[in-house]
């Protein structure tokens, strides 16, 4: 026994108190932390399964958002393809409107000048037979009369003036 004055410490009742507690301890150590122990041990696994699980489809959402934009990104090429044919397609087209409206507008406009030029043939052929008949009347008035180069000039000056009048 120790005294320290007004504590007074047994070694007897110190060394039976130190093995209570270490039973004690181990009985705790036992029956009540290795279960708490495994029920928490259990729920850190869960845990660590759960965020695992979740970091998993995190990457594979994001795999798919790659996927999906990289789809995006494809038809809208595609889009503009097709668009940039379409525009293509559209002056091929009008070009060739364009060429047959321009071959069309040169044969009506050769057309014209042939018909023209018949018309002019048929007018020059009429004039030319008028000229040959009015020419013909005129010799056949001056043979008809033996007359002097004034009588024949005021002939032909009446003739002159009656196919001017018929003309």
């Amino acid at each position: 026994m120790l005294d320290f004055g007004s504590v007074r410490l047994e070694f007897g009742t110190m060394i039976f108190q130190v093995v209570v507690f270490l039973i004690l301890l181990l009985l705790v150590s036992r029956f009540a932390l290795k279960p708490a122990m495994s029920i928490l041990q259990k729920r850190q696994e869960n845990i660590e399964g759960q965020i695992a699980a979740a970091e998993k489809a995190n990457a594979e959402a994001q795999g798919l958002l790659q996927e999906q934009r990289a789809e995006l990104k494809k038809v809208r090429e595609e889009a503009q393809a097709i668009l940039d044919r379409a525009k293509k397609q559209a002056e091929v087209e009008g070009q060739e409107i364009m060429a047959a409206s321009q071959a069309r507008a040169e044969r009506m406009i050769e057309d014209a000048k042939l018909e023209i030029n018949r018309e002019k043939e048929k007018a020059i052929a009429s004039v030319r037979d008028q000229v040959a008949g009015l020419s013909v009347l005129l010799a056949s008035k001056i043979i008809e009369k033996e007359m002097s180069e004034a009588e024949q000039q005021d002939t032909i000056e009446q003739f002159m003036r009656q196919v001017g009048g018929q003309v």
